[in-house]
């Protein structure tokens, strides 16, 4: 095992691994939430009183609705089965194709609306974000991304929000285009004005050194019919720190885990080059899809090559999770019960990647873990 000391804000230690060889943490138990006998979802999130809410991208399943809640252990479209129906004729008021759904510290559930179903490029007026108040079930707040912040290639990812910042809060959001280049747009929820940030900076990048192997197999794009090319998707992971002063963020394609401060992203007459000399590379976690983060300081991520859950801690990553069920664990959401829910969805066995055999194999699975820690919690007035 090799090991080198990096600086992330305050000094501390991260262990480099290699990711055949992290210690496991055999306490964790792996609990069943949720299966889903249907479509295949990617991202979950779990409001303080204990909502869960869930979404299912237009990726080729039949998808009746986007975004749903589980009740009673099944899924029902939220917040209403009529916004969840398509229309491309006007994509900024519908639910097109949703790739993520996190609640925020306000108790607003906010959709990440990518529309670009199929990974086509996105509807124009269509990538938004719509907040729902949880309290009375409507929708409270539409965020449609200005065109210049939303390109060809882009497919936002995922989310993060720190509401003690400007007059509303801000918002971080993964650009992981498989065609373009990566970033991460910044938006003011007050005034909806979005920024792009690091697009196209080697950290925001899929790592042109890196292919995925699961289970002895090499992950490729294998179309039927079609030629066998690299799987090559931007940044995808992101989590903010309790402090609300870094993000952590990591391509799909790589095992790298970076960080940058949230107030230089903030700072728009910063110049790129000057941003991009400030994020460091906390080296090796394992390839993860989804990133998470909790008011204790630690970091989680997934290892999907290694079908595991992993933490940092104190500078170090373990294994606190292991089983052949996680297969492509995706969205990690930390909850205020003390638990750490996560999406298996299988997406390595599409049949994108398998010469059109679909090697999915229903129901997919909600999981938990029970971790020692809670939610980041970033709203005027009170931090994690």
């Amino acid at each position: 095992m090799n090991t080198k000391l990096l600086k992330i804000g305050t000094a501390i230690a991260i262990t480099l691994a290699s990711t055949a060889a992290f210690a496991v943490d055999e306490h964790r138990k792996i609990e069943t939430v949720a299966s889903f006998p249907d479509a295949m979802l990617t991202g979950v999130t779990v409001s303080a009183n204990g909502r869960i809410f869930v979404n299912y991208p237009r990726w080729g399943d039949d998808v009746p609705f986007t975004v749903a809640e589980v009740v009673n252990g099944k899924a029902v479209a939220y917040p209403d089965a009529s916004i969840n129906k398509a229309d491309p004729s006007n994509p900024g008021k519908s639910l097109i194709s949703v790739q993520s759904v996190v609640v925020d510290a306000e108790n607003r559930l906010w959709i990440l609306d990518t529309a670009a179903p199929g990974f086509k490029p996105p509807l124009a007026g269509g990538p938004k974000m719509i907040a729902v108040d949880l309290e009375t079930n409507k929708i409270v707040k539409t965020i449609v991304f200005p065109q210049d912040v939303i390109l060809t290639s882009t497919y936002v990812n995922d989310v993060r929000f720190d509401l003690t910042q400007g007059g509303e809060g801000v918002a971080y959001i993964t650009d992981s285009s498989l065609t373009g280049p990566g970033a991460i747009i910044v938006v003011d929820l007050a005034t909806g004005t979005a920024t792009r940030r690091l697009s196209g900076d080697k950290t925001t990048a899929a790592d042109p050194e890196f292919t995925a192997e699961i289970d002895d197999q090499k992950l490729l794009n294998r179309p039927q019919g079609g030629k066998t090319s690299p799987v090559k998707i931007a940044s995808d992971g992101i989590a903010i720190s309790a402090d609300g002063a870094t993000l952590y963020f990591s391509p799909l394609s790589s095992r790298h885990l970076y960080s940058v401060p949230t107030a230089s992203l903030r700072d728009a007459t910063l110049p790129e080059d000057k941003l991009a000399a400030q994020v460091v590379d906390l080296g090796l976690k394992g390839a993860s899809d989804g990133l998470e983060s909790d008011n204790n300081g630690r970091v989680y991520g997934g290892d999907y090559e290694h079908h595991s859950i992993r933490m940092l801690e104190n500078g170090k990553w373990s294994t606190i999770a292991q089983s052949k069920e996680i297969q492509w664990p995706d969205t990690l959401s930390v909850a205020a019960d003390g638990y750490l829910y996560f999406t298996a969805n299988q997406l390595n066995r599409q049949a994108g990647f398998h010469n059109g055999k679909d090697l999915r194999v229903k129901p997919y699975k909600l999981f938990r873990i029970k971790i020692d820690g809670g939610p980041v919690v970033l709203k005027k007035g009170q931090r994690s």
